[in-house]
């Protein structure tokens, strides 16, 4: 967003002349504020002519209604003016990798860092980067990349926000949130005593809005309880309709809490009885400032505090965030860049061709098997997409490469419903019924296999979206969303579309291809064989793995070298690439950085450990005219820290435990562990795989491919399951090996079908991408095949396994009743067990 747009979009929603004026005189001074330590925008200009000069800007916009007992004229502005700007943003935004943001870099006091023994420093220095990472995420900005620079620095990237619009984002962020409770003197008076021995005076400044209120208190040094012991903090409308910050001690914490109040409140109880004028004060210290000074007249033994003032809603988030997260080391601005975005130019024009001709390839088979549904499921997936955007634009998110790649999931949902629902469309006309009943029919049969398949996967993003940070959270808030707009889609809008055609008599006729149909494979055959030769591939690349540890690791996760570079001729990234990747450098990430403000554009290169200067090496020999230089270099830390890497394992953790007892309940417990083992083998698989190719790297990204391959195994599963399911109840004299091998050859037409349509997406975005598009694709890829393959000879043979060959162990455990039972009697009776090898 412009300093134009935002102009042009304020004083369009005023509509006030006066208010117009306003803002030229804004645009006046931002213009000429620029080329100094200190460029405004024109909305930070506009922010400071009507603070300075008392206007309050509520005035010119009459339909927005601020608090009515606040009338502090500058806390209206601060809290109308970022609302406006928020306004004229676009409501979906770009993230880092896509668009680039700002950087700023924080070094750890050098006095502070000493007074920390030298075995804690590097523990203090990564509780600085959660911390930071915590307080940069309650802003809403999506997966921001924090990482150590150095022994004291942190470096902050942040996507969609500019220090010039939000100046007090560096302040949040770098506040220590140094929380003290002290005793105030029951008697002495700053204005007519001296300061008593152990104590220092301290103000509390009230400012109504018309006058300004100072009270003085001579104040304890040292403080009778640290904000250590909070265990929460949150902010909270009080009686009088003001706001406050409510605090939750630990259980040491209420203790040490009440024993002070019981000391204070004694003060006051004996100053009421004598008449001495004594009170018992508490003061609440914050870095250092007097937040109020409450008075206590009994003992607080309820473990709870609050901290009033007149606080707008924003400072209220914003202390309670920071009491939430105290800093223990001081932070020190020192770098703040305007950097491009981490995914180079190349790669998202790359990307963006490989989607057209992916969606292209996918329509054109849809259409070309499916004939008018393939027609009716691109419009449903088109709807789905719309939807999906509309919502996350809604909640104002911000769209990055693990977004999209659950956006990717999304679509392959959606395609993968249809087929569903076409293929047991088919099944009902096949066996005689109208084209009415079969669309009845086939809706009413497919509802629970997409059911429980997408609800397994939600059970996945819920858990990634409540435990994990960093790109395992967005990937988890787009496909809960997908996951809810692909059930809606698929079986409501396709249904409509469906009836519609038929009911009106637009179609007469539901025609397909029939390529794959009539098969009578029998799967369990090779269920030994097959099992066996997949699990030794995993075993190789577990092996492989284990042996190139230290090497798949990209810079993300194990940080590096990074250089600076000044330069006469602006070379595009991939060029810069090309070369070093010539040059066998490695793993390389150039960006682009300018000093906010204006001034000289630099460039950043990232390598791995010790090739930062070969790297520039190598460039200046393979382009000697771009005329660079080396400036600095910096030993970075890795972006994915070690708190995202343990949410992601623990997120996948919980939600295949999760899955288990769902999939138990819904099915039987066999199903459960089919799956989840069948979840676990695509992942060790395609991981093996991937590092058994030479020159491919682990990267932040691939944690969101390893989610996908996740969520797509698990949709796989579900409907192989599901169909087992029936067939157990159709067929109640069948042996269990047969039902397995009747239902896989039911669906067999189905995966073969989804696996093509996401196969056609996946490899075009491998073979037409760049960079990390190609490697997502790459490993999505691999997870299709794997994950098509797990379903029939995983997922199943364990299942089978689980029970002996055995379907009363099946019907013991849930409630697959057959439809009659003396035919299962006389069965059992003649053939005794059903049992098989």
């Amino acid at each position: 967003m412009s300093d134009q747009d935002f102009a042009e979009h304020v004083t369009e929603r005023s509509g006030d002349p006066e208010f117009a004026a306003l803002v030229e005189r804004a645009k006046t001074l931002s213009e000429e504020s620029q080329g100094s330590t200190r460029p405004l925008s024109v909305y930070m200009a506009l922010k400071s002519i009507a603070n300075e000069e008392r206007i309050d800007i509520s005035q010119y916009f009459k339909g927005l209604e601020l608090e009515s007992n606040l009338r502090n004229i500058e806390k209206r502005n601060n809290i109308l003016l970022p609302e406006l700007l928020e306004d004229s943003k676009a409501n979906l935004k770009k993230g880092l990798d896509i668009q680039g943001g700002i950087s700023v870099t924080f070094e750890v006091d050098p006095v502070a860092l000493a007074e920390v023994p030298a075995s804690q420093r590097n523990e203090k220095l990564t509780d600085a980067i959660n911390i930071i990472e915590r307080r940069v995420n309650s802003y809403g900005v999506s997966e921001p990349i924090v990482r150590p620079v150095g022994d004291n620095r942190i470096e902050v990237q942040i996507a969609g926000v500019n220090t010039k619009d939000n100046p007090d984002i560096i302040e949040t962020i770098q506040a220590p949130a140094k929380l003290e409770f002290r005793e105030v003197h029951p008697s002495a008076n700053p204005l007519t005593d001296p300061t008593p021995t152990g104590y220092v005076e301290m103000q509390e400044v009230d400012d109504n809005g018309e006058r300004e209120i100072v009270r003085r208190y001579y104040v304890k040094r040292l403080p009778a309880l640290s904000g250590k012991y909070v265990k929460d903090a949150f902010p909270r409308t009080n009686q009088v309709g003001g706001l406050e910050v409510i605090l939750q001690f630990d259980d040491e914490g209420a203790k040490l809490f009440a024993d002070v109040t019981e000391r204070l409140g004694a003060i006051t109880q004996r100053g009421e009885q004598t008449r001495s004028g004594e009170v018992g004060l508490l003061a609440i210290v914050l870095d250092g400032h007097l937040q109020s000074a409450p008075r206590v007249s009994e003992r607080i033994a309820g473990g709870s505090a609050q901290i009033t003032g007149n606080y707008t809603q924003r400072e209220a988030v914003n202390l309670a965030n920071t009491l939430n997260n105290p800093l223990e080391l001081p932070l020190e601005v020192v770098e703040m860049y305007e950097v491009g975005p981490s995914m180079a130019k190349d790669s998202i024009d790359s990307g963006v061709k490989a989607s057209i001709i992916g969606i292209t390839a996918v329509s054109a088979f849809m259409i070309a098997y499916f004939m008018i549904g393939g027609v009716i499921a691109l419009v449903s997936v088109v709807f789905n997409v719309i939807i999906v955007l509309g919502v996350l634009a809604s909640f104002g998110a911000t769209l990055t490469l693990p977004g999209i790649a659950g956006i990717v999931l999304t679509v392959g949902m959606a395609v993968d419903a249809n087929i569903l629902i076409f293929e047991r469309i088919r099944e009902e006309l096949r066996a005689g019924k109208s084209l009415k009943s079969a669309v009845e029919g086939g809706f009413d049969k497919v509802f629970s296999t997409i059911f429980d398949a997408n609800v397994t996967t939600l059970l996945v993003s819920f858990v990634m979206y409540g435990l994990g940070t960093g790109p395992v959270k967005g990937f988890g808030l787009t496909l809960a969303i997908g996951v809810i707009t692909t059930m809606f889609c698929a079986l409501i809008i396709s249904r409509v579309l469906l009836e519609l055609l038929f009911t009106t008599g637009a179609v007469k006729s539901f025609k397909t291809l029939s390529v794959f149909d009539a098969s009578n494979i029998d799967f369990m055959k090779f269920r030994k064989p097959a099992f066996i030769a997949s699990w030794c591939l995993v075993a190789v690349g577990c092996v492989v793995l284990a042996m190139k540890w230290d090497g798949i690791w990209g810079i993300d996760f194990t940080g590096g070298d990074e250089v600076i570079l000044s330069f006469n001729e602006r070379l595009d990234e991939g060029q810069i690439r090309d070369a070093l990747a010539a040059a066998e450098i490695g793993e390389v990430n150039p960006l682009y950085q300018a000093q906010l403000g204006g001034g000289e554009e630099l460039l950043r290169i990232q390598t791995g450990f010790e090739m930062g200067e070969p790297a520039v090496d190598a460039l200046v020999k393979a382009y000697p005219q771009a005329g660079y230089q080396m400036l600095g270099k910096n030993e970075i830390g890795p972006s994915v820290g070690a708190e995202i890497q343990k949410n992601a394992l623990l997120s996948i953790a919980l939600a295949l435990g999760l899955i288990l007892l769902y999939i138990a309940f819904r099915f039987e417990i066999g199903y459960g562990i089919g799956a989840v083992v069948a979840t676990i083998h695509d992942i060790l698989l395609t991981v093996g795989v991937f590092v058994l190719v030479p020159g491919h790297q682990f990267t932040a990204p691939m944690v969101a491919a390893i989610l996908l391959i996740v969520g797509y195994s698990l949709n796989d599963t579900i409907v192989v399951f599901d169909r087992i399911r029936e067939e157990l109840t159709l067929r109640p004299t069948s042996k269990l090996r047969e039902v397995i091998n009747i239902a896989m050859n039911a669906v067999i037409t189905r995966s073969l079908l989804t696996s093509i349509t996401t196969l056609l997406a996946s490899v075009s975005l491998m073979v037409f991408g760049k960079g990390v598009i190609n490697d997502i694709a790459f490993t999505f890829t691999i997870g299709i095949i794997t994950g098509t393959f797990s379903s029939i000879f995983i997922a199943s043979p364990v299942f089978y396994f689980y029970h002996k060959g055995d379907r009363r162990s099946v019907e013991s455990s849930h409630d697959i009743v057959p439809e009659y039972d003396w035919q299962v009697s006389t069965k059992v009776a003649s053939s005794g067990t059903s049992k098989e090898d």
